[in-house]
């Protein structure tokens, strides 16, 4: 019923944006405040404010341990949506329903960006299990998310034309960061012996990571939590573990524990312990104010999570 109510909401509001994009004193003049960004997942977040600097102000909708794929709107994320001077999502289908709710803003006018619209089309991982949607967790992959970081000062510099040159400056040290970070973690992970280098997680988020940093990824679910899975996937990684006697498995800060779990149970009965290697951050960084409520130290703290438990 809410989320009913709020689809009849877009219309309503679509007709407002409309009307204030054609009235330049409603649209105002940015130059003597802050950027108001309203974003969705907290690594565009982050990305914002390192490229923003304190131009802008952030909001982000999804916090710590939310799940973009079944997240639903509220009220008062559309309110935060329309009063935005500018709204940065991931795309490629990550934010489910909401997919929708930006396509209406988009149409009235409002500046709404999905940071995914830039990446290398090529790059993209579309196996056919996935039914013909791209994967959206491209941030695994450190140097494929450092090419959202220009979508994200061009954005910005849209909406504030006269802090374009800040703009583009805090860009290129944060992609200068980035680069840092994605030889990070090419050097630990090559640490860890290849037949030991397998990552079995709740659901198949971390592709792109496997991809770039040679790790052999399973997850029990596809690339989206709305997806099913039953006792024969759960069989089959139990299998897997037992025959290449893997170490450790991993749970999930935005994923339910007890698929992950079911397996480390099943492994046991087939006599051979595997441990919980710790909780990795897939869909949504750690609190704000800690090392994990970055997307440095998020990617930082995944990889370290994962030497230590497979090494």
């Amino acid at each position: 019923m809410v989320w009913h109510r709020l689809y009849l909401l877009i219309p309503a509001l679509a007709a407002l944006f409309l009307a204030a994009g054609c009235d330049p004193k409603a649209q105002g003049d940015v130059a003597g405040r802050k950027i108001r960004v309203t974003t969705t997942i907290g690594m565009v977040a982050d990305t914002v404010r390192n490229v923003g600097g304190e131009r802008v102000e952030v909001t982000a909708l999804m916090g710590p341990g939310v799940d973009p794929h079944l997240y639903k709107a509220s009220e008062g994320d559309i309110a935060r949506l329309s009063e935005a001077d500018l709204i940065l999502y991931g795309g490629l289908n990550l934010e489910g329903k909401m997919g929708e709710i930006f396509q209406k803003m988009q149409a009235a006018g409002k500046p709404t960006v999905a940071v995914s619209e830039a990446v290398d089309r090529s790059l993209l991982r579309e196996p056919p299990e996935f039914q013909g949607h791209p994967d959206p967790h491209i941030w695994f992959d450190v140097s494929m998310w450092e090419q959202t970081v220009p979508a994200v000062v061009e954005a910005l510099a849209k909406v504030d034309p006269g802090s374009r040159s800040l703009y583009e400056q805090n860009g290129a040290a944060y992609e200068g960061r980035l680069k840092e970070l994605h030889g990070y973690c090419k050097q630990q992970l090559a640490a860890i012996p290849k037949p030991q280098r397998v990552l079995l997680t709740a659901h198949d988020a971390f592709g792109y990571f496997g991809r770039a940093y040679d790790v052999e990824v399973l997850g029990l679910q596809g690339i989206s939590t709305a997806s099913d899975y039953g006792l024969k996937d759960i069989q089959d990684k139990v299998n897997l573990i037992v025959s290449r006697k893997v170490k450790a498995v991993f749970v999930e800060s935005s994923v339910p524990r007890r698929s992950i779990e079911a397996v480390v149970a099943g492994a046991k009965a087939r006599g051979h312990e595997v441990k919980i290697g710790g909780t990795l951050f897939s869909d949504a960084m750690g609190a704000a104010g800690t090392p994990e409520g970055t997307y440095e130290g998020m990617v930082r703290f995944n990889v370290d999570t994962i030497v230590r438990a497979l090494k």
